[in-house]
């Protein structure tokens, strides 16, 4: 940590830069403080258990500046400090951890840097529910000895547990397997009900490819319902296992309003969300704006945003299917233009064609949601080419305890 005394062991020596790892630390930081999760050491999960939390707000906002200045030669920005939360523990609706071999299954985080798995029966930074259902599908499990996935020899059934915990409580498990065939089935679910009286949904995803992503092409349901519910600003969002969805959900909520905020909405204006998922920043802006166009690759996702804005009685809102790159001219031909584009990929950011795209409707307004500073930067610097300036950033603590920090951009025409 910044100003500490410690020996290091150096592994790697470039021209720029040294890695190494810590051996001790001699003089410790005033920020440093206890871990509070006896799996830290080990697991990958968390990165800044041992730095202070109003100390990683600090150094989050740090981050965003670095980027801007190193990578997007950006120095004119008012970067504000960061929003964290008030109780920055078991904010996470949804968990992902992989399956391993031991008596009874290993279920958990992968420790740093490697794919060996850290056991856990509860994680501090996980809703409650996620823990619920760790444990309970351990216990399945080892009672229908269903045998763990191996990465190495591409054999086993059982992959990764996911789950995910609603507004009200809802809990969804999804089991992913290497096969289509579920051993004992039915037996499975009626015992897993048993341990979770109050799960809504049982489903599987089969993942048969030998790589690391985690969910397959095909989820069938098992029990219960294909998706659960969660509440942001009075919006309530259905949630299927393949749709995207913030894992913190209050402070999905500062991030929205955040980015409603920034575009400084006065009820006459057409918004596009560009990576619009299953419609949330968009269906969160609607009722502020005159007309809102979400545009979504992911086709169960656009039916996602449908239903959610069904149900949510807003009617000014439409959702299309397809690449931004080629529906956003499409729209433009059919003289749509865009007084604000709001925009939240995936942590690889924008291609160059998507930014040209948007800034070829003339936008009065960018806002861009990013999860990664890195590439929002190059994204910034790329815009600035196309006649846009970045006027403000705000970065939003979406994962205490972690290195990962997210920003809404204002860029301006």
């Amino acid at each position: 940590m910044p100003a500490e005394e410690v020996v290091a062991q150096i592994e790697t020596v470039k021209k720029n830069y040294a890695v190494g790892k810590l051996v001790e630390v001699v003089k410790p930081s005033a920020e440093r403080v206890e871990p509070f999760c006896p799996l830290y050491e080990n697991c990958g999960g968390c990165q800044l258990q041992h730095l202070a939390y109003a100390a990683q707000l600090k150094w989050k906002r740090k981050q965003v500046v670095d980027v801007l200045e190193h990578i997007g030669k950006i120095s004119d920005v008012e970067v504000f400090a960061t929003l964290g939360m008030e109780n920055p523990l078991h904010y996470r609706n949804k968990m992902q951890f992989p399956v391993g071999r031991g008596k009874p299954l290993k279920i958990g985080c992968y420790a740093r840097g490697t794919h060996d798995i850290i056991d856990a029966t509860t994680c501090p930074i996980q809703n409650v529910g996620n823990d619920k259902i760790l444990n309970a599908v351990r216990k399945v499990a080892a009672q229908f000895n269903l045998p763990p996935y191996d990465e190495d020899t591409h054999r086993g059934f059982l992959r990764h547990v996911m789950g995910r915990v609603g507004c009200d409580g809802e809990l969804m498990v999804v089991l992913v397997t290497a096969t289509k065939n579920f051993p004992a089935e039915k037996n499975f679910v009626r015992a897993l009900r048993r341990e979770l009286p109050n799960v809504t949904s049982i489903q599987q995803n089969v993942q048969t490819f030998r790589n690391n992503v985690i969910l397959g092409r095909e989820t069938r349901v098992l029990y219960g319902k294909p998706t659960i519910r969660d509440e942001i600003g009075g919006l309530k969002f259905n949630i299927s296992a393949r749709s995207f969805f913030q894992v913190n959900t209050s402070q999905a909520e500062v991030l929205y309003r955040t980015a409603r905020d920034f575009a400084e909405l006065r009820g006459h204006e057409t918004i596009i969300d560009a990576y619009c998922g299953t419609g949330t920043i968009g269906l969160f802006m609607a009722r502020r704006a005159r007309r809102v166009i979400g545009v979504e690759i992911v086709s169960s996702a656009v039916a996602d945003a449908k239903r959610n804005a069904r149900e949510n009685n807003i009617r000014n809102a439409e959702f299309i299917v397809g690449d931004a790159v080629k529906i956003l001219p499409r729209l433009a031909e059919q003289d749509v233009r865009a007084d604000v584009v709001v925009v939240d990929p995936p942590r690889a950011g924008c291609d160059k064609k998507v930014l040209e795209t948007f800034a070829a409707m003339a936008p009065d307004k960018i806002i861009y949601v990013s999860c990664n500073p890195a590439t929002l930067a190059r994204d910034l610097a790329i815009l600035a080419t196309l006649g846009y300036r970045t006027k403000k950033i705000q970065p939003v603590d979406m994962f205490p305890f972690t290195s990962h920090v997210e920003c809404v951009a204002q860029i301006v025409r």
